[in-house]
């Protein structure tokens, strides 16, 4: 072969390979699992027929759609399903229950409209999504829809630092304390099928990884972090725990992303943490029927500030009590703990329900038992329904329920960019508790509320009461 014949071939043989791999990266690639045989018809709900495929392909893939319970006062049937996907797909949903008169695809944000062909609904994805699809304005009954990036990099079973759960069923080890207790330098996995039922233990432990698509099956609660350093929890879904989602206790360097949960009962938070710093949740799903979010300082037996928060890219749902919750519980022996420098960006919250007005908030700083809470930043926050409650709730306090003296103040709180649509919301609170215990230093910047930029207290819908130092609007 002569030269010229040989760049000829070198160069075909390029543009095969190129034509090859742009046609890998625009197919799409769709994942996934089995669903374990023991909580197949018992765990299933039949509201929809869900489906899905790589766009303008002919055949489906059947999902599972799985029953979660959802909102303590209904306790409600909603439904959950999940696979994993790379390039652009199709979701196929048909509602089997009555007719579809509406329709409509949450967080809004996301920009997802989705087409009506009678009793069945169709959207398309090209980009991982946690959504609630939601027929007839019904929130109760609804559909989430969890479209997973694919994983890479899958730990190997054979590793001894490994504690690998294939698909199936799996009882804790741990058969008195209900959990499966994880040793330092230790990678968990949780194949997607994989079901367990009871909580992953972080006991004085360190580096620690927690990975996977698997699920927690209505655990006493779900994944526990105490005197710990170097965790992180990533992909795990948490369905119906009886307490926590996650609980963190005097750790440092917790990460938690691409976790999903639901709980429905009392006192079933989604992710708390006390005596807590170093702390980055990114990217999760949260509908509980407590706190969605929560951050302390001492409390039973943990001490120490809380400190260096950030929580981004995310979506809460509190069909009870706070979406987000800073403050309540703290030291009076000592007096000198602090919360400070939390910062909380990109997050939809898609409800907010609370009787109780102590508790109302989407976003509350409420600080007693000594504690000071500062340096703390609300920014790009879309609030999509308040069904009973409040959108600011800033206070220093003193709930004798919970707490054994009043908080030492709240300043230096910034919220920046903060939309919220909903009609008759009861006002936002801010009040301090004496001239030493007040709350000030709070900057209001770019709040819309059903599309108007807000310029006054007034039209911000707030209750200033006394012990309230600078209070500015942008």
């Amino acid at each position: 072969m002569n030269l010229f014949n040989m760049k000829i071939s070198l160069k075909l043989i390029v543009v095969f390979l190129l034509l090859l791999g742009w046609n890998s990266i625009l197919r799409a690639e769709i994942l996934v699992y089995p669903v374990p045989q023991g909580i197949y018809y018992a765990r299933h709900n039949d509201d929809y027929t869900v489906k899905v495929r790589q766009a303008g392909e002919k055949d489906w893939v059947d999902l599972f759609e799985y029953n979660v319970k959802v909102d303590m006062d209904t306790k409600s049937d909603a439904t959950m399903v999940q696979f994993d996907f790379s390039g652009k797909v199709e979701v196929l949903i048909r509602k089997n229950n009555g007719e579809i008169r509406s329709a409509i695809v949450r967080p809004l944000s996301k920009g997802i409209q989705p087409k009506i062909d009678g009793n069945f609904l169709l959207f398309t994805l090209d980009k991982p999504q946690k959504l609630s699809v939601e027929f007839n304005g019904d929130r109760l009954n609804n559909l989430h829809v969890f479209a997973n990036p694919i994983i890479k990099d899958i730990p190997d079973k054979n590793d001894p630092n490994v504690m690998y759960f294939e698909s199936g069923i799996h009882e804790p080890t741990d058969a008195a304390g209900k959990c499966f207790r994880i040793p330092s330098n230790t990678t968990v996995y949780l194949e997607g099928g994989a079901v367990l039922k009871g909580c992953l233990n972080c006991d004085s432990v360190e580096n620690v990884k927690i990975l996977g698509y698997g699920m927690l099956l209505e655990p006493q609660q779900g994944i526990s972090v105490a005197y710990s350093k170097n965790v992180l929890i990533d992909g795990i879904t948490v369905v119906n725990s009886r307490h926590y989602t996650v609980s963190g206790g005097q750790s440092q360097g917790i990460t938690i992303k691409n976790l999903k949960s639901f709980s429905y009962q009392g006192w079933s938070d989604g992710l708390d943490f006390m005596s807590c710093s170093d702390i980055v949740i990114d990217d999760v799903f949260l509908r509980n029927s407590d706190d969605c979010l929560a951050f302390y300082t001492h409390r039973w037996n943990y001490y120490g500030d809380c400190r260096k928060v950030r929580v981004q890219n995310s979506t809460l749902w509190a069909d009870i009590a706070h979406p987000i919750n800073i403050g309540t519980h703290g030291n009076t022996k000592t007096g000198d703990e602090v919360l400070e420098d939390m910062l909380f960006k990109n997050i939809d919250i898609l409800e907010h329900d609370e009787d109780d007005r102590n508790y109302q908030g989407c976003m509350t700083i409420n600080v007693g038992d000594h504690n000071l809470a500062r340096n703390i930043t609300f920014e790009d926050i879309r609030v999509e329904n308040i069904q009973e409650g409040q959108l600011f709730h800033l206070r220093v306090m003193y709930n004798q329920k919970y707490n054994t003296g009043p908080g030492r103040g709240v300043k230096d709180v910034v919220f920046r960019n903060i939309s919220c649509t909903g009609k008759y919301i009861n006002p936002s609170l801010i009040e301090g508790y004496d001239k030493n215990r007040k709350v000030e230093n709070i900057l209001f910047e770019n709040i819309v509320l059903n599309g108007k930029r807000v310029t006054t207290l007034e039209e911000l819908n707030v209750d200033k009461k006394d012990f309230v130092g600078k209070v500015r609007i942008k």
